[in-house]
């Protein structure tokens, strides 16, 4: 006890030192955004020993090159095709097989470079708006499944839809066929344990991405994997919003309608959410891949919908998903409607929308009235103003919680995944999102948009100015954390 309280003692006495060198370790060996680092020394200053353990919890940015060595050791699986689409952007052979290309060519050609994000034009894709169609249509596929399954998930609850999903995948193991599945170690700790067992001795793998070194509990904020993915037999594929739990489907007494969109796709694009996931299993399991070609399929060569996978997170060299934001919103001539259940935009995005605004592009965006994280809530309240000024025009969603990521661009370019319009999504989760140049689903996602718009309150300049000092006070507070949100 005696040597105890001398620990206690000593680390008081000396919290000063520890703040200094922590101090410097974020100024000289991070090298983060400005604004972080500046805010993250106030809180070191400010708040001593409270601050350090803050930063312990959420504001580690641990090296990329020791964290993420086996992710960068990429097989060589689309290598050539990837050769083979630059080229093409090059001499501008994709003109020929779509007219279309020509309106969004430099969209596709940024997410190639930066994400090596391949160009498929041979997919079949169905849009989910309703976990009741979701599961239900998932279930289907998953009992259908005659070669393997392949699933990623940030939350998986052990309530009633998580087991049957679970219970589905056991029985699909049982059967013989490769079950792999792949959660998050903080969205999935209320996971149960035992019924992972099942699975695994029903000849299922499963993993999970960071997970907690104490169970239950994840101090790891950070680094989360945000993605949802599920392929079956290289056949059938869905991603979007949804995760797996009761709440999604719109039966929770917190939330109530849960609002959401997702995607089916059929094609060659399941090549690209193959390879993601293969990726992802990888860096969770530590083991090397094998026979991965197997698994990636062919091009059809039959015109349908121009779809890219674009994935982005710690790893990446670049931030592909926001950049992709940022084209879609300058090459905007019309319109860009956006569904996001967080809005905490850094300066890039917060200064193309402005200019959007100003230019007079009908831009509307739609966010919760019902926010599941407060802080987050106020600090995008925060940005609100000035974009309203500027002609932004912004919907608070009444019938439920409105967790769908949408953006849509004019009449072509639509995109669909997990990235919210938050600085969390762009630089610290793992995300993925389907770029989607297709004029049938951009009107298709433009239709129930505006379907949304009848059960939304439009923030209006005026009601905007009339909140009360109480709720400008929490504002400023969650804006100044904003950049570690």
């Amino acid at each position: 006890m005696e040597a105890l309280i001398s620990l206690y003692e000593w680390a008081f006495s000396n919290l000063i030192w520890i703040n200094m060198l922590l101090a410097l370790a974020l100024v000289f060996f991070e090298r983060r955004n400005p604004t972080s680092t500046w805010l993250w020394l106030m809180v070191l200053l400010f708040l001593p020993g409270i601050g350090f353990i803050l930063y312990l919890f959420i504001g580690q940015d641990m090296s990329k090159k020791k964290m993420f060595k086996l992710k960068s050791e990429e097989d060589d699986c689309f290598d050539i095709l990837i050769a083979d689409q630059e080229k093409n952007l090059t001499t501008r052979e994709f003109l020929k097989r779509n007219p279309e290309y020509k309106i969004y060519d430099d969209i596709v050609k940024l997410n190639l470079m930066s994400s090596k994000s391949v160009y498929t034009v041979d997919n079949d894709v169905e849009l989910l708006f309703s976990g009741e169609d979701k599961f239900t249509s998932l279930l289907n596929c998953i009992e259908n499944a005659k070669r393997y399954i392949h699933m990623e998930y940030y939350i998986f609850h052990s309530d009633q839809i998580g087991s049957r999903v679970l219970d589905a995948l056991t029985r699909k193991a049982e059967e013989g066929v490769e079950v792999k599945l792949l959660i998050d170690g903080m969205g999935g700790r209320e996971m149960s344990r035992k019924a992972l067992e099942r699975l695994k001795l029903a000849g299922g793998n499963a993993a999970f991405f960071f997970p907690p070194f104490i169970p239950v509990v994840n101090v790891r904020i950070n680094y989360r994997n945000h993605r949802k993915i599920c392929i079956i037999d290289g056949e059938v594929a869905f991603m979007g919003g949804f995760n797996i739990g009761d709440e999604y489907l719109g039966i929770s007494r917190k939330f109530g309608y849960w609002r959401d969109t997702h995607l089916k796709l059929r094609g060659s694009v399941i090549s690209s959410l193959q390879w993601q996931f293969f990726l992802d299993w990888r860096f969770a399991t530590g083991k090397e891949l094998t026979g991965c070609q197997s698994y990636v399929g062919t091009e059809i060569n039959e015109e349908k919908v121009g779809v890219q996978i674009v994935s982005s997170g710690p790893d990446s060299k670049w931030p592909s998903i926001k950049d992709g934001y940022l084209k879609m919103i300058a090459n905007a001539e019309k319109k860009l409607y956006m569904e996001t259940p967080y809005f905490i935009p850094d300066d890039s995005i917060f200064e193309v929308l402005r200019i959007a605004g100003l230019s007079g592009l009908d831009v509307r965006i739609m966010i919760p009235n019902k926010p599941d994280h407060p802080f987050v809530y106020w600090a995008g309240l925060s940005y609100i103003g000035d974009l309203l000024e500027a002609g932004v025009r912004f919907y608070t969603y009444e019938r439920g919680f409105l967790h769908s990521k949408v953006m849509i661009m004019d009449d072509l370019v639509s995109s669909v995944g997990t990235a919210n319009l938050d600085i969390r999504s762009f630089k610290l989760n793992f995300e993925i999102n389907a770029f989607i140049y297709d004029s049938e689903i951009n009107k298709a996602l433009t239709d129930r948009f505006i379907g949304d718009l009848q059960n939304c309150h439009e923030i209006t300049i005026e009601e905007y100015n009339k909140r009360s000092r109480m709720i400008k006070m929490k504002e400023s507070v969650s804006r100044l954390l904003s950049p570690i949100l």
